[in-house]
Order: structure tokens, then C-alpha cells, then sequence
């Protein structure tokens, strides 16, 4: 019998892709919801697909009784790039933490089997080696442009553990680290530094000048094709026995903002110059993730090269939004 899978912001970057890999599992039905209806995925019919607002409780209480799921990924968040996060790093904090309380008491009240949560390992500080789940103290104090999200992060996750405490829904922590990949915010202020350098890059000529935040080498990322954090949902749901579990999921390896640009460049196949601006904010910061504990617990480990993932990016950048 198939299981009723309820996708949470499913017309976002993360929600998206999740869906393309759901609905391909015969071993899933796909149910999906979203503020607004705009870009409704094609595979999905109308009759699984909700529009409400996961900050009213209202409606929130009402599409978990009718949809009644066997599994939620919540995927739904409000997110935006480093200048929100610099300048208005409140928005990243209420609408959050109250969404995620609302679909956590509803997931309890109806009988959820398995809730899953997309975090992320801003709460971690900064350093030179991966950081594992053990490295998190919660008496160090948090990177300063993260402290808003970071402690949502951890207030939600501490919520799902108190939940599993009550013995009704299994769930899932996943703290992966920055993705990319098909369905991004490209060309649009909120983006991410990658979309945008993918948009930047695909709109350039041969010889033109592309412009990068900051000086390229104060800032490094783990970067996560999404494909790989797909799987790891997959493997989550399928091998996960224990009622309370919380991972890294990255590529656990750090790159700078050089090593990333050149490689959307090679892959690109083009010959662009850069322009540095350093009177753009940025986040000065070094920070990858340790997966062990999800390569020894699930056998999950990142399959997709920052090369290959670069590549698979732009291939549907020019289907979709190159046209």
C-alpha cells in the first residue's frame, strides 16, 4: 500500500526537487502545499495540491486532517541571501518558528508516522575541520549573522524531540549544508551566492566581466548538489528505526568563493573576467559538514562533484530558464 507523502512548500527550491524525486517512488502518493499557487508542479493534479497559509492554525489543522499523510517533509520556510540576512535578519525568525510548532502539534494530534525537517548547520561555529553533530554546544555563542536563524533552527529541532518524546512521530533532523541545483532563485534579489553566480554566469558573453561579493577568498561553503539531499530523504524514511535522529547531511568540504565561481565558469564553457566588489556585504566564514554519522547509520554519502553538479545545474538552467 502506498504511503501519503505531504510535501511542505512544495513550489520552493528544496520543495520542488523533492517532488521530482517522490513522484517517480511508486511507493508514494504526493500530496503538496504552498502559500501561494504560482508554478504548480506539472506532475502533480490539482486535487493534491493545497494552497494555505502554515502560519494560520486554522489552516493548518485543516489540510493535515484532509490530507491525512503517512510522512511530511517539511521543506517550507521563509529564506532569503546575505543581504537580508545582514540587514533584516528577523525575517528569517518568526513566520519560522511559528509554522514549524503549528505542523509539529498537528503532526502529533493526527498520527503522523514520520516527520521530516529541513535545518541547516548555521548553529555550528565557523572553523577548519567539518563539524559533527557532536561539535554543536549549545553554551558557544552563535555566529552573529546567524543568531536569529540559528536559534530557530535549534528551538524547532528541540520541538521535534520533545515530540518524539511523546512516542507517536518518528523524527528526522537534517542539517545539511548550502544546496544548489534546478529550481533555485535565479536572477532574483533573495538569491543565494550560487543561483546568482549561475544567472550572472549564463547571461554573460565571452570577455564580458562578472562581479563577486567580497574579495572570493574570505568566505567558504559546503555545497550540496540538492539531488544528493533527495536521496538522503529516501534513505531517512527507509532505514531510520529510532524515534529521534538528527544528521549533517554536506559534502564536507568547504570551498572558497573563487573555487566556486571558476567551476560554474568551466563548466560553462566560457571565458569570463570577475570583478571583485568589496563594498557588498558578506559573511566571512568557513564551515563544513562531517557526515559519518549518516555514511555509518543510513550508508548516505554525496555522490554529485562540485564539477558534475555545476554542470547538471546549468543543463537546466538553459531548458528552463534560459528559454
Amino acid at each position: 500500500m502506498k504511503q501519503k507523502v505531504l510535501i511542505c512548500g512544495i513550489t520552493g527550491f528544496m520543495g520542488m526537487n523533492i517532488a521530482d524525486k517522490f513522484l517517480e517512488d511508486e511507493r508514494y502518493d504526493v500530496y503538496g502545499i504552498t502559500k501561494s499557487a504560482y508554478h504548480r508542479p506539472k506532475k502533480i493534479s490539482a486535487d493534491r495540491f493545497y494552497t494555505y497559509d502554515l502560519t494560520n492554525t486554522k489552516q493548518v489543522a485543516d489540510v493535515i486532517k484532509i490530507i491525512s499523510p503517512d510522512i511530511i517533509i517539511q521543506a517550507a520556510a521563509t529564506t532569503s541571501g546575505v543581504k537580508d540576512i545582514l540587514s533584516k535578519p528577523y525575517l528569517h525568525v518568526t513566520d519560522n518558528a511559528v509554522m514549524n510548532s503549528l505542523l509539529l502539534r498537528e503532526a502529533y494530534e493526527n498520527n503522523v508516522k514520520h516527520f521530516l525537517f529541513l535545518s541547516c548547520g548555521v548553529m555550528y561555529q565557523p572553523g577548519e575541520e567539518p563539524r559533527k553533530e557532536t561539535d554543536y554546544n549549545e553554551s558557544d555563542e552563535i555566529y552573529k549573522s546567524y543568531f536569529g536563524v540559528g536559534w530557530t533552527k535549534v528551538y524547532v529541532e528541540k520541538m521535534m524531540e520533545f515530540y518524539s518524546r511523546l512516542g507517536r512521530t518518528k523524527h528526522t533532523v537534517i542539517r545539511h549544508s548550502n544546496t544548489y541545483g534546478p529550481y533555485d532563485k535565479y536572477g532574483k534579489e533573495e538569491s543565494h551566492m550560487y543561483a546568482a553566480t549561475i544567472d550572472k554566469v549564463m547571461k554573460a558573453n565571452n570577455g564580458d566581466t562578472i562581479e563577486v561579493w567580497g574579495n572570493g577568498e574570505e568566505t567558504s561553503r559546503d555545497l550540496l548538489y540538492v539531488d544528493d539531499v533527495t536521496d538522503f530523504i529516501l534513505k531517512a524514511i527507509e532505514k531510520q528505526t529510532d524515534i529521534y535522529k538528527l544528521y549533517n547531511v554536506g559534502f564536507g568540504e568547504a570551498y572558497t568563493v573563487n573555487q566556486i565561481v571558476n567551476e560554474i565558469i568551466i563548466a560553462a564553457k566560457k571565458e569570463l573576467n570577475i570583478k571583485y566588489n568589496t563594498d557588498k556585504p558578506v559573511i566571512p566564514t568557513k564551515l563544513a559538514l562531517d557526515y559519518t554519522k549518516a555514511k555509518n547509520e543510513l550508508g548516505w554519502y554525496p555522490k554529485t562533484s562540485m564539477f558534475i553538479g555545476a554542470w547538471k545545474t546549468i543543463e537546466w538552467y538553459k531548458n528552463n530558464i534560459g528559454k
